[in-house]
């Protein structure tokens, strides 16, 4: 598959889990655990149904790497729950989606990469798309925490995405299931020390749902996502990544009835139109 293509389904299966996780009544911190080991239990099975075997050789060489960059899959996952515990969805996401641009920024340096000026146009385009979309115009900032733990969220998906460029030949599928198991092994303190698991009652259509986001939105998307990284330009995917949360907001209007308007529907067509934009030079010169 075309990885510009596998980063682009990706986004849209990230951008589909908060209508799941709508109905999902558990803590986000245990959502979050289930969905690592759900994740790299799958891609397990998924690999010796198929007669794979793990390339232990690759994955040693890499190791230090791949736990680090798993640590910083699940510090992130945890530290963007805790926002929206202390300042608005809206004001979080926009803190959240400020890695692209630590990415941007970081990319030159850490990876040699050339820094145009159609990227940062197409950046500039996208973040004020983002801004239009998370609906800060209209209720502003609130929560010193709360942008605080976004931004360090962000933080660590930059370095999650940057790390992933440093895999070598580990293969996707490979990298991406020692990622979720360290991811699991960071939230599993976290879930111990502020979740009573001595009360937790899990109904089957609970299951169920935890079953899914841990197939189709981590093994799944995850294994799509990290696969992709290893061939796209880190300017490329940051543009990309804009495309989770516009089909996030899409999705809460159309199936949640969330409200949406004009402002919020301009920045969708800023951050896809800059994702578009950024990919012309890449499909011309191929």
């Amino acid at each position: 598959m075309n990885p510009t293509l596998k980063l682009v389904l990706s986004m849209f299966i990230f951008g589909t889990i908060g209508v799941f996780r709508r109905f999902i009544p558990l803590p986000s911190s245990l959502v979050a655990l289930s969905r690592g080991v759900t994740g790299m239990l799958f891609l397990l099975a998924l690999l010796r149904a198929r007669g794979g075997r793990l390339n232990r050789q690759a994955i040693r060489r890499k190791l230090p790497t791949l736990c680090l960059s798993g640590a910083a899959l699940g510090i992130n996952w945890i530290l963007l729950f805790e926002a929206y515990n202390y300042t608005s969805v809206a004001t979080a996401t926009l803190c959240y989606y400020f890695a692209p641009m630590f990415i941007l920024l970081s990319a030159p340096l850490a990876l040699g990469e050339q820094l145009t000026a159609r990227k940062c146009a197409c950046v500039a385009a996208a973040l004020l798309g983002m801004v239009c979309v998370s609906g800060v115009l209209r209720s502003g900032f609130a929560g010193l925490r709360g942008i605080a733990l976004g931004l360090g969220a962000a933080v660590f998906y930059a370095c999650v995405v940057l790390l992933n460029k440093r895999l070598g030949d580990v293969p996707s599928n490979d990298r991406t299931i020692v990622q979720l198991g360290a991811s699991a092994v960071v939230l599993l303190p976290y879930v111990l020390c502020t979740v009573d698991l001595s009360t937790l009652r899990l109904a089957p259509s609970t299951a169920g749902l935890l079953l899914l986001v841990g197939v189709l939105h981590t093994g799944v998307a995850y294994a799509l996502y990290f696969g992709a990284l290893r061939q796209l330009r880190a300017q490329t995917a940051a543009i990309l990544s804009y495309i989770d949360p516009v089909v996030a907001v899409l999705l809460s209007a159309l199936l949640l009835h969330e409200p949406m308007d004009a402002l919020s529907a301009l920045g969708a067509v800023l951050v896809l139109g800059a994702a578009a934009v950024s990919e012309l030079p890449e499909r011309r010169a191929g």
